[in-house]
Formats: C-alpha cells, sequence, structure tokens
C-alpha cells in the first residue's frame, strides 16, 4: 500500500482547524474534479459515510469511507479521525489529527491507500502523489 504522510502548522485554534480540515463539502471545491458528501446529514459522527467522486462524467472513481474514530480536540486534547475506505477502487484507511501547537496548531494526515489494480511497483509514486494532492488540501482548507 502506498503509505504518505503530509504535516501543517496553522496560526488557527486546534477547534477552528479541526472545523476546516473535516468539513467535508469542502474537500471537492479543492480537489480538482472531486465530490464529497457526507451522509446522514448532520454532525459527523463514528459509522457517518463519506462518498468521494473523482472524474469527469462517466469516466472516474468512486472512494467511499466510513468514520470509524470520530474524537474532536477538547480539553487540550488533539482531536483525531480515522477513515476507512471501502471501496473497490481505493482501499486503506487515512487518519487525521489536530493538536494544538505554538500558539496555533499541527494537522497531520496520514494515509495508506491501494488504488485497484496498480501493481505495488506504483506504491512510491502513489504515495508522493497522495502527499501533493493532500497537502495541497491540508493548505487550501486552513486558508479559507
Amino acid at each position: 500500500m502506498a503509505l504518505f504522510r503530509v504535516a501543517h502548522r496553522s496560526p488557527l485554534s486546534a477547534a477552528e482547524a479541526w472545523r476546516r480540515i473535516t468539513d467535508w463539502r469542502r474537500h471537492g471545491a479543492h480537489v480538482p474534479f472531486t465530490r464529497v458528501e457526507a451522509e446522514p446529514a448532520g454532525p459527523t459522527r463514528p459509522g457517518t459515510l463519506l462518498r468521494a467522486r473523482t472524474g469527469l462524467g462517466p469516466l472516474g472513481f468512486e472512494d467511499p469511507m466510513e468514520v470509524v474514530r470520530w474524537e474532536p480536540p477538547a480539553g487540550g486534547r488533539p482531536g483525531r479521525c480515522r477513515l476507512e475506505k471501502r471501496g473497490s477502487a481505493v482501499t486503506g484507511w487515512a487518519e487525521i489529527e489536530v493538536r494544538a501547537d505554538r500558539g496555533g496548531s499541527l494537522v497531520l494526515w496520514r494515509e495508506d491507500a491501494r488504488i485497484g489494480p496498480l501493481p505495488r511497483l506504483l506504491d512510491a509514486p502513489t504515495a508522493l502523489a497522495g502527499r501533493l494532492v493532500f497537502g495541497r488540501l491540508v493548505r487550501s482548507l486552513l486558508k479559507g
């Protein structure tokens, strides 16, 4: 699997960084050709399903995920979210951690993903692409 990690410091509080990073609909606004929907509507919690669709028209793929851990930051404790990828095109997991750091916050995004039939030989380029895409996503979401 293609394991990658993104770390980004922000002047935002941990609570505000968490709110922005876990605003699932906004993820689609910052990743080209991607739409993300959460169900059921309402606050995220364990069991919430996220449906990401990347592509143009009929060309694309689904990346359904389930929230299996949901702990917003509180009382000095970091916030943690774990997503399990449940699709046939993309499998694996993603973990998001947001903690108070140096008068602001630190966002850590770790992901281990396998894209359908790609051979393991392509894990390194897939991880590099993940770092680039999700690094840009995290920076964009934290900007506003």
